[in-house]
């Protein structure tokens, strides 16, 4: 039998476990039919048909379901023995991969990205973001960012950027022609741009003063999926806008938005950089750990 190298049994195992051939290529720097002619070579030394292909999926066969089994422990331990190499450097060589919502790559892992990459040269950064809760495991990342209560409980967590603070926000001109809500119910009455998240659900706008909490469902013309897109339709005046208070900060500063129901948006807790628990943390991730636990200490 030919000789199997170890590439190309680590391209299946990212195939197989994302099941998309594109999705495998951007994890791993090479292109689509690089990757096809990998499996193709692969499957044709093995003998035996390791992936189920459409056009539209990817999945393995029993034979690639069982050497998956096989492989994945081994794998993990091939990328230990790396990490720990990497110890022995004074600065480690690796890609880190987080995967994070927009507004927190945006707002708290945007600013942390050049001061990592400076303190660490051989270190490459690959920072993908999606407004889905993935599963960081199974997508193959090294870190995830969420907000506290959505992360899973064996997951080690470490906070991120500081409080946050949702505000409501509206055009000079829109308050002055429909006054100012005195209390979320007021939203009713309100032309207020909506936001929805990737799973089809739209987003209550949820607020709280002293012990009382309430989450109101609001209504208008526009719904978008981005809040750069809410504070330019705020300003535009096409209504309300709930976004995060560092999303409108230069247009407040310069009049151009005006905020409203300042007491119901108190500061909420932020994001959390948040990874799996096992004994030996990847050079790279320990490093940008590091990093944060150092600024913020």
């Amino acid at each position: 039998m030919i000789p199997t190298s170890l590439t190309d049994l680590q391209t299946f195992a990212v195939v197989a476990r994302l099941r998309s051939f594109r999705g495998a290529a951007v994890e791993l720097g090479v292109s689509p039919s690089a990757i096809s002619h990998t499996l193709r070579g692969l499957e044709e030394r093995l003998g035996v048909r390791l992936l189920n292909r459409t056009t539209r999926s990817v999945a393995p066969t029993v034979a690639g379901d069982s050497l998956l089994a096989r492989l994945s422990p081994a794998l993990l331990d091939i990328q230990t023995a790396r990490d720990e190499v990497n110890t022995f450097r004074d600065s480690p060589m690796a890609t880190l991969r987080i995967n994070a919502p927009r507004a927190a790559a945006e707002l708290v892992l945007a600013p942390l990205v050049t001061r990592f990459l400076t303190l660490h040269p051989g270190m490459k950064l690959e920072l993908v973001t999606d407004d889905t809760l993935v599963d960081i495991v199974a997508a193959g990342f090294d870190a995830g960012v969420r907000f506290g209560e959505s992360l899973q409980q064996d997951m080690v967590a470490i906070p991120l950027g500081g409080p946050q603070r949702f505000i409501v926000v509206a055009s000079p001109a829109y308050v002055a022609a429909h006054g100012a809500p005195l209390h979320p119910r007021d939203m009713q009455q309100h032309r207020c741009i909506g936001i929805r998240f990737p799973s089809g659900v739209r987003y209550r706008w949820e607020f709280a003063q002293g012990a009382e909490q309430l989450e109101v469902e609001v209504d208008g013309a526009l719904c978008v999926s981005d809040m750069g897109l809410m504070v330019r339709a705020a300003e535009d005046g096409l209504g309300l806008a709930y976004v995060y208070a560092q999303y409108a900060e230069a247009e407040l500063a310069s009049g151009r938005l005006c905020q409203v129901l300042d007491a119901w948006c108190p500061e909420i807790a932020g994001f959390f950089l948040y990874y799996p628990s096992r004994k030996r943390v990847p050079a790279g991730l320990r490093a940008f750990i590091d990093m944060l636990t150092q600024k913020t200490a």
